[in-house]
């Protein structure tokens, strides 16, 4: 278990981010086998991208235009996914859905202690099964599978409290230097953006243990 001294690890993710899922599989893993917690922080990445990525949508149509890239961008993804244990079978028709419901629910989830649960359940339901997440049918049923009271998570996304949590943790990642997802921190300030840095993670994480040993 993780004690005072351990250092500060969090997580900033979405759902619709396949590599928030490889990150978040990722860094759980690397966690439970240091003995660290991780603060979870899910954040709608949209209004990220609006302020500090703007950007990005018309570059990543760019790229996928490109049959070379596109090609080696999926290739890319299947590679990361089979390394980490996890099904990818493609995204849903009409990627990225709407999923504010889905994120204000994961605050939710993370309020009721079933966080990492709802997360589990709702990145296989979106990218292995291709479910409609932007549905607040599919958020009930993705809460009752992760064992959630389904109407409890629906009427708790509608609270002021849980929308602004979403809202600010957005507002605090782009003050923090965030600019998408995952971006994961050691400490307050030691920012890694992306799944394939966990190995630079676990270094900053053995500086720490021996400036502390």
């Amino acid at each position: 278990m993780a004690d005072a001294a351990s250092p500060k690890l969090e997580c900033f993710f979405d759902l619709t981010s396949p590599w928030s899922y490889l990150g978040v599989t990722g860094l759980r893993r690397l966690a439970e086998r240091r003995g660290l917690a991780v603060v979870w922080r899910p954040v709608l990445v949209g209004g990220v991208f609006n302020v500090a990525n703007e950007g990005l949508y018309g570059r990543r149509a760019a790229m996928m235009e490109t049959p070379h890239m596109a090609a080696h961008y999926l290739k890319d993804l299947a590679d990361w996914a089979a390394y980490h244990g996890v099904e990818i079978t493609g995204a849903p028709p009409g990627h990225p859905l709407r999923a504010v419901d889905f994120m204000r629910a994961a605050v939710a989830a993370d309020e009721m202690g079933a966080l990492q649960a709802f997360m589990d359940a709702g990145f296989a339901a979106y990218w292995r099964d291709h479910r409609d997440i932007s549905s607040r049918d599919v958020v009930a049923e993705i809460g009752g599978e992760a064992g959630l009271d389904p109407a409890a998570l629906l009427a708790r996304i509608d609270a002021p409290e849980c929308k602004g949590k979403l809202k600010a943790a957005a507002d605090e990642l782009i003050a923090r230097g965030g600019y998408g997802v995952p971006s994961i921190f050691v400490g307050e300030t030691d920012m890694y953006f992306g799944q394939d840095r966990l190995p630079l993670v676990e270094r900053a994480l053995d500086r720490l243990a021996e400036a502390s040993a």
